[in-house]
């Protein structure tokens, strides 16, 4: 028996008809990753929902996500085509049985063993398909023409295949999913320079808002003229400074006069300390929190990632308040049973890392009906909570490993270089809101794309309208 398995994978060497005798096998072994069933489905055009819908699969007999029964066979064509008889192999026939399914994380070993050879070079081969705890998943038969010249070749390189699940239609799918939505009134608080004015007049364009420009006139219209915007018609409260900005914004939303506050050219710090000011009358009882939504083409489903930018170093209650936020912002976007995970630097609680701790209380304090309308995991490190694969091997069993809607992280510093990471680097479109006042508040950067501006300015017309009939 010759086994053909260990080959040098740089590279393709047949097995010619002489060569080949009754009990010589070949095999490979793959695991099966999330993006595998996605191209492969974009390639079949099997779009079967058991395949590419978590929720749909999740609800079904086989209770996940599972692989095309053909990604199987794919794999023992690869083995007949490469391995043995290898390059210059004519496939002629193929029986296939199914008998078990594989699932994201499943490391399937494909084999196949030479049982006859048959007149006219052809040769019959038992295929079989086993997981990693030796079940049996597929088996059948291939009839193959064995090449009969010796062929040798170095292995071709293949381009790297990169999914864009996302597409290039998100924004468009956001604003179509609001249009029916009324504009609300939004105080833009000193939006003194073109980006923060154009992002403003850009929002409005598209229907999501009608603003009120908090700031000084003069340096308003210089803004204007400098970005040749005209600004008749738009609604202007000229206060002296950034800081009475701020303050107005906050008594016109205090009043019910705009439903949302936008941030302009002025600090972060300088407007959340007016909003959250216990004059102000924007207060709650929860702590007030920011939210990144997020969507990149490596995730099948948008995310949140909080919180990156108002809470320094939260603790244990402010944690409580942070996930409280996020899950009701789930809710709005359509997310029913967000499933949230608390990360860590690894997904074992260790007293010395205090994160773990933590994760592990808010989880106890979800089971305990403190942290209602979501599903809680943690400590789970970053790839266990998006990865169903990396789950798998490290033998994590959760309801949130590998599908996680909001991602916790410890503090502001790892969230805000998470978030960054994956929109300079993932390729991540954002928007950023902050929820816990009684109005939204829309808290983008300078630095912010101005389709991430308008995101942002579309999920507080979400939330404004939520808010009249659910208060904060």
């Amino acid at each position: 028996m010759n086994d053909a398995s260990g080959s040098d994978l740089n590279i393709l060497r047949n097995r010619t008809w002489d060569e080949l005798q009754v009990g010589d096998s070949a095999s490979i072994e793959r695991t099966l990753t999330l993006e595998d069933i996605q191209i492969f489905a974009a390639l079949s055009g099997d779009l079967n929902p058991a395949h590419i819908d978590p929720e749909f699969a999740n609800a079904s007999r086989f209770q996940g996500v599972i692989a095309h029964g053909m990604w199987g066979g794919a794999l023992i064509s690869a083995v007949l085509g490469t391995r043995l008889p290898g390059p210059g192999t004519l496939y002629r026939s193929q029986s296939l049985r199914f008998h078990a399914p594989v699932r994201v994380g499943d490391r399937v070993l494909v084999r196949v063993s030479v049982t006859a050879r048959e007149e006219h070079h052809r040769v019959r081969l038992a295929c079989t398909c086993t997981n990693q705890h030796g079940m049996l998943v597929i088996d059948g038969e291939a009839e193959v023409v064995a090449p009969t010249e010796r062929i040798e070749r170095a292995r071709t390189a293949l381009p790297e295949i990169r999914l864009d699940v996302r597409g290039n239609d998100g924004l468009e799918r956001l604003l179509s999913h609001v249009r029916p939505m009324a504009a609300i009134r939004v105080a833009v608080v000193h939006p003194c320079d073109e980006l923060s004015l154009a992002g403003a007049l850009d929002a409005h364009g598209s229907g999501l808002i009608e603003p009120v420009l908090i700031a000084p006139r003069a340096k308003l219209e210089a803004a204007a003229a400098q970005a040749g915007i005209d600004l008749a018609g738009f609604s202007v409260e000229d206060v002296p400074h950034s800081h009475a900005a701020a303050a107005r914004a906050v008594e016109l939303a205090r009043d019910g006069q705009v439903e949302a506050i936008m941030k302009g050219s002025l600090h972060t710090d300088e407007l959340m300390s007016a909003v959250v000011s216990s004059s102000g009358g924007l207060r709650t009882k929860r702590r007030i929190s920011h939210c990144f939504l997020l969507q990149t083409p490596a995730y099948p489903r948008p995310f949140i990632v909080t919180d990156a930018a108002i809470n320094l170093a939260p603790d244990l209650e402010q944690k409580a308040d942070i996930i409280r936020n996020a899950i009701d912002l789930a809710h709005v976007i359509g997310v029913d049973v967000p499933k949230v995970a608390i990360l860590a630097a690894v997904e074992t609680v260790t007293p010395s890392m205090p994160a773990t701790l933590d994760a592990a209380a808010l989880c106890k304090m979800a089971d305990r009906g403190q942290i209602a309308g979501g599903v809680l995991d943690g400590p789970l490190a970053f790839d266990n909570a998006v990865s169903i694969a990396a789950a798998r091997t490290k033998g994590i069993v959760s309801d949130v490993a590998g599908q996680a809607d909001v991602l916790v992280v410890p503090d502001l510093e790892s969230g805000n270089m998470l978030a960054k990471q994956l929109m300079y680097l993932g390729g991540a479109a954002s928007a950023g809101i902050v929820l816990g006042a009684k109005v939204p508040v829309i808290l983008t950067s300078r630095a912010d794309s101005r389709e991430s501006r308008i995101a942002s300015c579309a999920i507080a017309l979400m939330l404004a309208h939520h808010y009249r009939t659910a208060p904060p």
